[in-house]
């Protein structure tokens, strides 16, 4: 096989001699120390380690000209005082110059001694996070504006990395590569990037650029949560004139290999790299093209490196990462991702169609039912939207109802397409229409044009650079071309049903159909390249009032929209709600649909929730739902009145505890339900001190939140308690004071300090606990524990008070109620949260005469707490978990997860332990087994990346180290499944 030859192309240079390296270190540069070879494409690398510090010294290629050395050294220098990045500036040898030369096998080299900049690149293939992609495009958009006025540099011959000459170097190489079938894919996208960068490329900037401000080239350090985060920028070796924008493509293809990574993953980059230095609107127009470009340069010239020089383990090890960019970067059309990155910096690109001169359905009604598939959508209620023909099922249930044609909406995140327990989210956005008919219509060219067919039922309309794609006709014109208002066929009956799918294609360079569906990260580029097709078989005069922009809006426009409400709802919620109410993510998903342990987003993305333990039953539940329909519309009042409900509510709990238990009071929530039973202690004992356990969250309410203890909900818990409030160690037997079998030591001393506190004048009136430790992560207190301190509080006349609020209702699954792992009975029992589902609904559940008590503090009432919907509410969820028998799969699908969890345990070191029973689960991070240290930073970051997998799970504990699993009980196997193989992909590639 014969090897090309251009001035581009460069021989790598081989090895040197270690000798011959440490020979003119101290020669040439008065250095001594040990060398250590660090590989390259086609330069030498040592790294040189001295008593006094490290350096790199750089052999350059045969090839490389000592002034383009110099310049890149002046270009460092430029950028040191400028920028305050880390970079490898150089240290002049003992006769002044910069560059200096050495023999190796009979070739005279150049070198120079750079520092060795600390610090790791980030070229495996690990994923990279948001903010790290933001971090790679503003160094390059700092270098950039760094050297924008540098002069330091003269080419005087064509660099293989300028991408001004990509196409260039892709045809000269790829005949000569040994797999040509990929060398034909390179060659074809190369061509199609190049014809659509030539309009662009007299008027794009050009000026001295780095080349390589890749994942490879940069330097980083951790951050608190991990990650690695660019600090520094090294390898000049590529510094030379090139397009502007060029430095950001080269950027951005680097990010392509990564882990989880597309096309749309480069878009914080673009977003910092503009920020720093703002591109004009024919450098987005060219960037995309320019990724491509970049990506066929790389993928040819590493194989070239490889048929050279076979032994050079650098270049061979990178070849399927270099076409792991490639795949990616052609993954979707160069068109589609310049109207995302327009999108994306607010630059939607208005193309108007042509005019239709002739209606595509001349005998469709006006009156056309549009059918509302999106999130919102009424009609697709109780999980009907996951049945595979929904869509179908319910036009027709529309046409049924009188209609004769109905429509689905272009530009809609369809619910129907929504998957669940799926790690890759679905493409939802609608990139066209169908059109359902109850009997025959006949179908015309809106305009002039050329028809070919595809499929059985296929016609395409192909007019200049755009095409009408038409699916279920019944063609009768000939493939060829038609004349405007010709006669196509007619809508195609198939089982008694006509549906006939209608599309807009602006025609791709790299050719081919576009999928029916874009994904939501990618329906604003995918939307301007399919546009609406809906006016060329219906006059719009007005919004369709299902819709939250018009459908003739520009597409575009339309997918702008749903960006700008979801962040316009989060700014008016700043303004409106108060922040001090939190919401979950730093960009939280605008969350309006659920069914049972899914949630659904308004783009359509599903996640699966292993966090909402309000929601018991899950989400949807279509029984309760219809409860509360019919009890609503019958009657809702106060509990003052008599009804059935409140008293059968009230025995269906009372008989779910021991026989002792058998007064109840109902309140809205768990806040009140934990201050009730304090006042209720207070008016039995005639006392108010109470002995709480730290690091416990119990409610907001004044008796409520002075006896919790957690620095996670209040910093100043403990600083600010009343005199009434006395604490408890945390039983935390993981790391706490006391620590695995020694746990047993926090029940006596807990018992001590009670029997000390009543020895002081001050008896308890009650001792409060979380009888299953919630805010630790769902963690088992020592065996006896409670049986301890209740006996201890008894002593000395107190009572007990049983904190379900989290624990009760079967989600241990071993256990209806937390109290009965211990083998107690409390005096006192508080729930809520699952008791509603959802619903503000809670109880206290005590003794009569401990209830009586209370009428020498007034009388108790509570609006809501006990009314006839909350009284339904509590009924139909009692039945729901015993007729879906709950608790048992709770205590099945809790006992595999945490299997699961636990061989993840085994191989991940950040995972400390694994908490919990039933689905009351909790995995604790930490960043050393020995000391504990939480890792809090990176537990916040996992689940930030748990949630781009599409699963919902946040941080608890004091040291918010802890993933809080407490999902609805009806979790399934395969789901439990999909929530451990997603964190085992975030533990082993990244967060």
């Amino acid at each position: 096989m014969g090897i090309p030859s251009a001035d581009w192309l460069v021989r790598p240079i081989g090895p040197v001699d270690e000798a011959e390296v440490s020979a003119v270190l101290a020669e040439r540069f008065g250095v001594t120390g040990t060398v250590h070879d660090l590989g390259s494409q086609q330069d030498r690398n040592y790294r040189v380690r001295t008593e006094t510090g490290d350096y790199v010294l750089k052999i350059a290629n045969p090839a490389a000209d000592p002034a383009a050395l110099r310049a890149q050294c002046a270009a460092v220098e430029r950028l040191a005082d400028a920028s305050g990045l880390r970079l490898p500036r150089a240290h002049a040898g003992v006769d002044g110059e910069v560059v200096q030369w050495l023999s190796a096998g009979g070739v005279e080299l150049v070198c120079r001694l750079l520092d060795y900049v600390p610090g790791e690149p980030i070229m495996d293939s690990r994923y990279l996070a948001p903010p790290v992609v933001a971090r790679l495009g503003e160094l390059a958009g700092r270098v950039v504006a760094g050297l924008a006025d540098f002069a330091g540099v003269e080419q005087e011959r064509p660099q293989l990395w300028d991408l001004r000459n990509a196409l260039t170097v892709v045809e000269t190489l790829a005949p000569h590569l040994p797999d040509q079938e990929r060398a034909a894919r390179v060659l074809r996208a190369s061509r199609a990037a190049h014809t659509l960068l030539e309009p662009f490329v007299d008027r794009l900037p050009v000026q001295v650029i780095h080349g390589d401000v890749t994942d490879n080239n940069v330097v980083c350090e951790p951050a608190s949560d991990g990650r690695r985060m660019p600090v520094g920028v090294i390898d000049f070796g590529d510094l030379g004139l090139g397009w502007t924008v060029a430095e950001l493509a080269v950027t951005c293809a680097s990010v392509l290999h990564h882990h989880g990574a597309g096309p749309a993953s480069v878009l914080p980059a673009v977003h910092a790299f503009h920020a720093v230095r703002p591109l004009a609107n024919e450098e987005v127009d060219a960037l995309w093209p320019l990724v491509v470009l970049r990506t066929s340069v790389m993928v040819v010239s590493g194989q070239y490196d490889t048929l050279l020089d076979p032994g050079n383990g650098y270049a061979s090890v990178a070849l399927d990462r270099e076409w792991a960019m490639f795949e990616a970067a052609v993954s979707v059309p160069a068109e589609v991702m310049t109207a995302q990155l327009r999108h994306a910096l607010g630059r939607p690109s208005a193309q108007l169609l042509p005019v239709a001169e002739h209606t595509l359905l001349p005998g469709l009604p006006d009156d056309v039912a549009s059918l509302d598939l999106s999130v919102s959508s009424e009609e697709l209620h109780t999980g009907r939207w996951l049945a595979p023909d929904a869509e179908t099922v319910l036009a027709r249930a529309t046409l049924t109802a009188g209609r004769t044609a109905v429509r689905t909406r272009h530009g809609e995140f369809r619910l129907t397409r929504t998957t669940v327990d799926d790690s890759v989210p679905a493409a939802t956005c609608a990139l066209g229409v169908e059109l359902h008919l109850t009997g025959p219509a006949e179908i015309r060219a809106p305009w002039a044009g050329t028809v070919t067919r595809h499929g059985d039922t296929g016609v395409t309309l192909h007019t200049g650079g755009l095409d009408l794609l038409l699916d279920g006709v019944a063609a009768e014109v000939q493939p060829g071309p038609v004349v405007s208002g010709r006669r196509l066929g007619t809508v195609a009956a198939h089982e008694g049903v006509r549906v006939l799918g209608i599309q807009l294609f602006r025609s791709c360079a790299t050719g081919g159909r576009p999928p029916r569906f874009a994904p939501p990260e990618l329906a604003a580029g995918w939307l301007e390249v399919c546009p609406d097709p809906t006016r060329l078989f219906l006059a719009l005069d007005a919004p369709d009032a299902s819709s939250s922009a018009p459908d003739d809006a520009p597409l575009s426009a339309r997918d702008a929209q749903q960006a700008i409400t979801e962040a316009e709802l989060l700014e008016r919620r700043e303004h409106s709600f108060a922040t001090v109410q939190e919401h979950y993510f730093e960009t939280p998903p605008q969350i309006e649909r659920g069914w049972r342990h899914h949630l659904v987003d308004t783009r359509g993305r599903g996640y699966l929730d292993m966090l909402n333990n309000v929601t018991i039953l899950g989400h949807g539940h279509p029984g309760l739902g219809e409860a509360v329909h019919r009890q609503w519309r019958r009657l809702n009042t106060n509990s003052r009145f008599h009804y059935a409900s409140v008293v059968e509510l009230s025995e269906r709990i009372t008989g779910l505890l021991p026989a002792e238990l058998d007064t109840v009071f109902l309140v809205n929530s768990g806040s009140e339900a934990v201050d009730l039973a304090l006042r209720l202690a207070w008016a039995a004992t005639g006392r108010q001190d109470v002995v709480a356990v730290e690091e416990a969250y119990h409610g907001w309410t004044y008796a409520s939140d002075a006896v919790s203890t957690s620095i996670a909900d209040n910093p100043n818990a403990l600083a600010s308690r009343p005199p009434w409030v006395h604490t408890v160690a945390a039983p935390n037997s993981y790391r706490g004071r006391h620590r695995g079998p020694q746990a047993r030591r926090y029940a006596p001393e807990a018992a001590a300090r009670i029997r000390e506190l009543a020895d002081q004048g001050r008896p308890l009136a009650a001792f409060v606990c979380e009888p299953y430790y919630g805010n630790a992560g769902g963690m088992a207190l020592p065996d006896g524990y409670l049986r301890q301190v209740y006996e201890a509080t008894r002593d000395v006349g107190g009572l007990c008070v049983a904190d379900e609020v989290q624990v009760g209702y079967g989600r241990l699954g071993s256990h209806f109620w937390g109290f009965e792992q211990q083998g107690v009975v409390p005096d006192i029992v508080t729930v809520a949260k699952a008791m509603g589902n959802g619903h503000p609904l809670g109880a206290v559940i005590t003794r009569r005469d401990i209830a009586d008590a209370y009428r020498t503090q007034g009388y108790f009432f509570s609006s809501a707490g006990g009314s006839p919907v909350s009284s339904v509410v509590g009924l139909t969820v009692l039945d729901a978990l015993r007729d879906e028998d709950l608790q048992t799969n709770a205590r099945e699908i809790g006992a595999h997860l945490k299997g699961r969890l636990l061989e993840l345990a085994e191989r991940h070191a950040l995972i400390g332990a694994v908490h919990g029973s039933g689905l009351y689960l909790g995995v604790e991070f930490v960043r050393d087994r020995e000391s504990l240290e939480p890792a809090t930073e990176e537990t916040a970051a996992i689940c930030d990346r748990l949630r781009e997998l599409g699963v919902i799970v946040q941080p608890t504990s004091d040291r918010q180290c802890v993933l809080k699993i407490k999902p609805p009980l009806c979790l399934t196997r395969r789901s439990a499944d999909v929530f451990a193989d997603a964190l085992d992909d975030v533990l082993t590639h990244g967060w």
